[in-house]
This record gives C-alpha cells, structure tokens and sequence, in this order.
C-alpha cells in the first residue's frame, strides 16, 4: 500500500468511529459478523514482516532466475536497431553535406561570375551552346 490508500484508509476508520453511535443496531451487527468473518479467514503467518522478507527474497532469487535475459532479448535487439538507424542517418547526413560543398566548390571555381547564374537568359545560353 501506498502513503495515499494508507491516509485514505484513516479517512475512512475515523469516519466510521465517529458516526459509530448514530448506526442502528442492524448495521453493527452485520459489520461485527463481517469481522469476524475476516479475522477468521486471516492467514496465521501473514505478519508484514514476513511479507517484506518474501518480497526482498522473491526480488533476489528473480535476479539469479534468468528470466532478465527473455527481457534483456527484446531490449538489445531494439537498442542495436535504434544504434544502427542513428548510424545510418549521421552517415547519409554526411554525404549530403559533402554533395553541397562539392557543388558549391565547384560554382566559386567557376569562370562564369555568380550573377551569371541568376540570370534568366543564361539558361536560354547555355541550351544553345549545348545544341
């Protein structure tokens, strides 16, 4: 239980003991019943010390279990295949960056000053040089 369902829980044992005079007879009788019907259902050994104890020893004997490694089988596969994916786009980024710079490289090199290409009838030129 966590601190919310234990303060819940105190709520509510201090709202029942408070209207406890105000039940009628019938209710308290079949909460009585209700009760000892639980107390009589109790496990003996059920102490909270106990449950801690299994809870550490079930956590410790899962850990030397190799159950981790059926979990660990469906993580690593996934982390190589993000790994790779990531490799791959820093590669692919790469190449593209070296493409731009080749061509710009090669525009600044040019004998044609700049403005050449901004020019509207330099395409209609060069179509014709082609030909």
């Amino acid at each position: 239980m966590n601190t919310d369902d234990l303060n819940f829980a105190y709520k509510v044992r201090h709202a029942l003991n408070d209207n406890l005079d105000n039940l009628p007879p019938s209710t308290t009788d079949r909460l009585a019943a209700a009760r000892k019907l639980a107390v009589s259902r109790k496990k003996a050994n059920a102490s909270p010390l106990r449950a801690v104890h299994h809870a550490i020893a079930g956590n410790a004997s899962s850990l030397l279990s190799f159950e981790w490694l059926g979990r660990m089988g469906v993580a690593v596969p996934l982390m190589v295949m993000v790994a790779g994916l990531a490799g791959i786009y820093q590669f692919q980024e790469e190449q593209r960056i070296a493409e731009v710079a080749e061509l710009d490289a090669g525009v600044l090199s040019d004998e044609l000053p700049l403005t050449a290409y901004l020019d509207q009838g330099f395409n209609a030129y060069v179509d014709e040089r082609t030909q």
